[in-house]
């Protein structure tokens, strides 16, 4: 019964394909089918048996054809690998695990379809009509569209023998900081004539945060951070000598700051939290007000600027913690904190009302100052430390 169903399944998959699935003859798959036609008609004028034979031989080529590349397709499977974050303008790879489970057949030469589309998280665009428009420029809507959704395809170029797998790599650039959508939107075939391409459709999708491009700034020596006088220290995490406390280890500690006994006998991987010695933390406020911030490339370089800042205060152990307009300030003490605020910022947009009032916390040892941002004339902005010009960019 077992072989009979398999032949019976594999006669009507070839019949009726499967849903997403379809197979299109190629330039010289159509020239091979309109010369069967003509073979056809004259051997039956003709009644010429080698014309027969060469009919015979023309068709049968076609459903070998047909056979091989449905069976070089099958029992293969695909993941998507997409391992973040990702950054605007900087290349990143999206990986595409593949293995085949047929049991003595390889699989050769299919190619993967890749989409990234950027997805709309705010209100919908009015809808507008592209026919009958005046004064449209197609180029800037092209060249917008193209922003919003990268195409590209990754080869498999070498031999996947049954039982192996294989790794492969889609590079695309993020144009823009957001949320993206990489697809996964069909796998074809041109195996083994190149006369039919089986195209198969599939339903991997995954959403991920693209973060600000990098910027780059200019720092003023008036925005120079004022040094604590006396012995005062700042009982942040840093670089100083003055052990804090115990805590667990985060992705992006320093291995120098392990302790290997405590860690040994707590049986968890633990980092020593020092007080930064000498320096100034900063608390930092973002405000998103669409009256602020009119110029949407003038808004794009605050965010840019914002975020690059925020890392570098960061690694310099100076970021006490940040909000946007009216929320609750996020403290940043470790780098999923700093992750967090990146994806935040990945998503903010100009606000008809931001918030004037800041709810950073206010206190503690040592002196916090306020770091703010604002336009620096047409196009670029400005970091203010406590109301002094400190950076801009």
């Amino acid at each position: 019964m077992k072989p009979r169903r398999f032949w019976r399944d594999v006669l009507w998959s070839l019949v009726w394909p499967r849903k997403r699935q379809r197979t299109a003859a190629t330039a010289s798959g159509a020239v091979l089918i309109a010369l069967a036609f003509g073979l056809g008609i004259a051997a039956y004028n003709s009644a010429s048996n080698i014309l027969f034979i060469a009919l015979s031989i023309l068709l049968a080529s076609l459903i070998f054809s047909g056979v091989l590349s449905w069976l070089n397709l099958s029992r293969v499977s695909w993941t998507m690998d997409v391992e973040p974050p990702f950054r605007a303008g900087k290349e990143t790879a999206v990986g595409l695990e593949l293995r085949n489970a047929k049991g003595f057949v390889p699989t050769y030469a299919l190619w993967f379809e890749f989409a990234a589309v950027a997805v709309q998280t705010g209100e919908p665009a009015r809808p507008e009509s592209t026919i009958t428009g005046k004064g449209i420029d197609w180029r800037a809507a092209l060249a917008k569209v193209s922003e919003t959704e990268a195409i590209g395809k990754a080869h498999l170029r070498d031999r996947l023998d049954s039982g192996g797998a294989a790794r492969l790599e889609w590079r695309f650039t993020p144009a823009r900081r957001g949320v993206l959508r990489i697809e996964l939107r069909g796998v074809g075939s041109l195996f083994p004539f190149g006369f039919l391409k089986k195209l198969t459709g599939t339903d991997q999708k995954r959403e991920v945060i693209v973060w600000p491009a990098p910027g780059e700034y200019r720092r003023l020596a008036a925005g120079e951070a004022r040094r604590p006088s006396g012995d005062q220290v700042l009982k942040q995490a840093g670089s100083g000598g003055d052990l804090l406390a115990l805590r667990r280890y985060e992705q992006g500690d320093s291995h120098r700051l392990i302790p290997w006994k405590a860690s040994a006998r707590t049986g968890k991987l633990l980092v020593r939290k020092v007080a930064a010695e000498s320096t100034e933390a900063y608390s930092m406020w973002l405000r998103t007000d669409a009256e602020m911030w009119p110029r949407p490339e003038q808004f794009e370089l605050f965010v840019s600027f914002a975020a690059t800042l925020a890392e570098d205060l960061f690694r310099a152990g100076r970021l006490h913690e940040a909000a946007i307009d009216g929320d609750p300030g996020l403290p940043v003490r470790g780098i999923a904190d700093l992750e967090a605020f990146l994806d935040r910022l990945a998503e903010i947009g100009p606000c008809a009302s931001g918030s004037r009032e800041t709810r950073l916390s206010a206190g503690g040892a040592g002196r916090r100052s306020l770091l703010t941002f604002a336009p620096d004339g047409l196009h670029g902005v400005a970091a203010y430390a406590d109301g002094i010009k400190a950076a801009a960019a």
